[in-house]
């Protein structure tokens, strides 16, 4: 963990210890009517010298992964009722500083081998808004659940081909290439004779530990961060039966329940499939050589008893999901915490199985994995088309044209979680493979699946070429036509050719976000197309190279392989770049908070689909805010105004949600740069849709929201306020002069998504929000109950 110095954040406790509580300073204040404007950052991170505009700056609650700042002369604000200064009666400003959740020390970096489990578990909150589909809505948790299962076999799959195949089978049993690779002497029965680990049961059996081992660490990751980041409990309050947001309720920031049984699931199933890949090859000879009748009966009751197990882990995956009408601190029954000990044993019989002397097995060709690999591949498939005809079910229950991809946002981004997953598990494959035998063709290689696949790289890239070439030529034709636009906007103003150019430009950029829906569409159906090609080729495809090509026309087979070494390549080449990307992002602090920014929008939401996908900072930053709005107004009587940007008002809101009537009435909300319905209400219509978003004005009335049209990110949230005040205000001016004047003798810069304190709008809708909470209420007398209406 980074210490406060090399974050730049000051880590002063400044009350002597005696702050511990959530309620600060803020515990000393006694009715004095004060007035807190909570600061929350966006995306990319912030120190609270930049948030506060202040060198001194004191940690006032909080510890060094997130933490509550203030101004070192306002630590004691609430005990002078006439302001922080004479005459000065803006709010006392405070900072949430969050960033370190998402890019804090360099083991963040790692979480880039983890992007297929995020993309998953995003694709379970993606699902359409529906009425009365509580059936449908179980239906599509399921599929989504068994997508990121999935997933976990393919990672741990492609760990065996790499360590079991390729390295212990192929290179090991071949002299040319256990030759040239020294370290591998005693697996080698042509370079040590007849060592005790030559036979290659005993060599599989000693690879797979390296699979193993990989599937013991996933586990302690997810333990590890679980405890790390989302074990804070949020403040416990009865359960609202009518809340019109799922993220209203409860339980929906502690998922401890689900995501342990997630846990002991996939791990099981990653031992499994370790044990699945040794007792397969193992009882394969013992069948085809006719040895001893013991054998081929163990055999086949290992293989009967690895079903039953996968069984048990389906039937564990495909149980109710979430719980969040209350906190669930129950765990499951002793069948489901033990899977994974029972999986492991199974997996070690296994291993004592394999280890038997055959003194007739030698190893040849590859490990029958083409038919693991085809039938994951089209087990994705078919639960990724099932997901969109479920997902159309719901959408068309009811329908939004603002809803991203007409409700099928959900199965493209599982589809794209499992092209990740194929291209990586491709990637590793066939790199090793080139690795361990060089230009030599000693070796049989990956399966012919994984070859087949890195053949439709060449094409996707093609499409997403004519695709970004399409977008560009639009945006140009934007620009021209928005130019007209500005020149109306600055009526007045002197004019400036190129900078009229170069706002109508940022304009027509910003505008790239909403198309966002259409380059997913596209990349996930070119996906869906291409993977089904390359199934279907993989498996007219004989097993001995060049079988096909005495039954195809030159020209066809020419291309064919063209495309799967140009494929090849860039995988590899894709993969390089990738592991680089995570070495550079563990050493450099400014490559890892670029890093962050993918997880600060990635990982917001909690573990519902797959347990090893990163942590969700939301379920430790939000019963964060809520503890720290709660203990604030209920100790002052004060009123408070959370003020977000970016990605910090999507935070501010999950908040707001959580917070009981009582401490509500004297909040107030401001959110800018705010992506909230531009991008989540898109994206994530159960949870931030129009209906959604109406009842959160409904409960939090003072509401404002301030947005540029420059800004690529934030946008109005079109919440209709009736006649009542509008949440959105008019587009901010950007940049606010066009050209030099006397107000601005220099250029005024265009601001896009950054700097909205700037621009004078943002004080003065901060002091009508705060007009309209009213005066202050008497604080909290010692001898009051613990808390307001809800609380306990």
């Amino acid at each position: 963990m980074e210490s406060a110095q090399e974050r730049g954040l000051d880590g002063r406790d400044g009350l002597d210890g005696r702050n511990d509580g959530a309620a600060g300073p803020a515990t000393r204040a006694a009715g004095t009517g004060a007035t807190l404007e909570l600061l929350v950052h966006g995306v990319g991170g912030a120190t609270p010298e930049h948030m506060l505009d202040d060198p001194r700056t004191v940690r006032v609650s909080g510890d060094d992964t997130a933490a509550v700042f203030r101004r070192a002369d306002d630590v004691d604000a609430e005990d002078r009722p006439a302001g922080r200064e004479s005459g000065d009666r803006r709010p006392v400003p405070e900072a949430y500083v969050w960033c370190n959740l998402t890019s804090g020390n360099g083991a963040r970096a790692l979480w880039l081998l983890l992007l297929p489990f995020m993309v998953a578990n995003l694709a379970h909150w993606m699902r359409p808004s529906a009425r009365d589909r509580a059936a449908t809505i179980r239906l599509y948790g399921l599929l989504v659940r068994l997508v990121g299962l999935s997933l976990t076999v393919l990672l741990v799959a492609a760990a065996c081909e790499v360590a079991l195949d390729l390295t212990a089978w192929q290179c090991a049993g071949t002299r040319a290439c256990a030759e040239r690779h020294t370290w591998l002497g005693f697996l080698s029965p042509t370079a040590s004779g007849d060592g005790w680990w030559s036979p290659p049961g005993r060599r599989l059996a000693l690879a797979s530990l390296v699979p193993a081992a990989l599937v013991g660490l996933l586990w302690y990751l997810s333990r590890r961060t679980w405890s790390a980041y989302e074990s804070e409990q949020p403040l416990v309050r009865e359960s609202d039966e009518h809340a019109r947001s799922a993220l209203g309720r409860p339980g929906f920031w502690y998922g401890r329940r689900l995501v342990a049984r997630l846990r002991g699931a996939h791990t099981a199933a990653g031992l499994l499939t370790v044990a699945a890949a040794v007792v397969q090859a193992a009882a394969r000879h013992d069948r085809e050589a006719g040895g001893p009748a013991v054998l081929e009966t163990l055999g086949r009751a290992l293989e009967v008893a690895l079903v039953l197990a996968a069984a048990a882990v389906v039937v564990v995956v495909c149980r109710r999901g979430r719980s969040e009408k209350h906190l669930d601190r129950e765990i499951d029954a002793s069948f489901v915490r033990h899977l994974p000990l029972a999986s492991l044993v199974l997996l070690a019989l296994t291993l004592v199985y394999a280890c038997w002397d055959r003194p007739a097995w030698e190893s040849a060709g590859r490990l029958p994995g083409d038919a693991a690999f085809g039938g994951l591949a089209l087990a994705q498939g078919l639960l990724v088309i099932v997901l969109a005809v479920v997902a159309h079910l719901l959408y068309r229950s009811d329908p939004d044209p603002r809803t991203a991809m007409r409700g099928l946002a959900g199965p493209a981004v599982a589809m794209l979680a499992c092209a990740l997953g194929g291209v990586m598990s491709g990637g590793v494959s066939q790199r090793v493979a080139d690795w361990l035998d060089g230009t030599r063709a000693s070796l049989s290689g990956p399966p012919v699946v994984l070859t087949w696949q890195a053949s439709v790289i060449p094409a996707l890239l093609v499409v997403l070429v004519l695709l970004a070439g399409w977008q560009a030529s639009r945006t140009l034709r934007l620009a021209r036509a928005e130019r007209a636009v500005v020149e109306r906007d600055y009526a007045g103003e002197a004019k400036d050719p190129d900078r009229t150019r170069r706002i109508a430009r940022t304009r027509a950029m910003a505008t790239l976000t909403d198309r966002g829906p259409l380059f997913i569409a596209a990349v996930s159906a070119v996906s869906l197309i291409l993977g089904t090609g390359a199934l279907v080729g993989a498996m007219a495809t004989d097993k001995t190279p060049g079988a096909a090509a005495r039954h195809t026309h030159p020209f066809v087979h020419g291309a064919a392989d063209t495309s799967q070494a140009l494929g090849s390549w860039l995988v590899g080449f894709g993969f390089i770049l990738f592991v680089t990307l995570g070495r550079r992002a563990y050493k450099d602090m400014s490559a890892r908070r670029t890093v962050g920014v993918l997880w600060d929008v990635g990982t917001f939401w909690p573990r519902a689909a797959h347990p090893f996908s990163p942590p969700c900072y939301a379920e430790r930053a939000v019963p964060d805010l809520t503890w720290r709005i709660t203990t604030w107004t209920r100790t002052t009587g004060g009123r408070l105004v959370i003020s977000g940007h970016s990605q910090g008002s999507v935070l501010a809101a999950a908040a707001a949600w959580q917070l009981t009537p009582a401490v509500r009435s004297r909040v107030a909300l401001l959110t800018y740069g705010s992506p909230l319905e531009r991008l989540y209400g898109r994206w994530f219509p159960a949870h931030f849709g129009p209906a959604s978003l109406a009842a959160l004005h409904e409960e939090v009335d003072c509401w404002r929201n301030l947005y540029r049209l420059t800004d690529p990110i934030g946008g109005p949230v079109r919440v209709s306020a009736g006649d009542g005040p509008q949440v959105d205000c008019e587009p901010m001016r950007d940049p606010m002069a066009h050209a030099r004047s006397d107000l601005h003798p220099l250029p005024a810069p265009i601001l896009g998504h950054s700097d909205y304190q700037a621009d004078p709008t943002f004080d003065r809708e901060r002091g009508h929000l705060l007009d309209r909470l009213g005066p202050g209420l008497p604080a909290q007398r010692p001898g009051d109950p613990p808390g307001p209406a809800g609380l306990r």
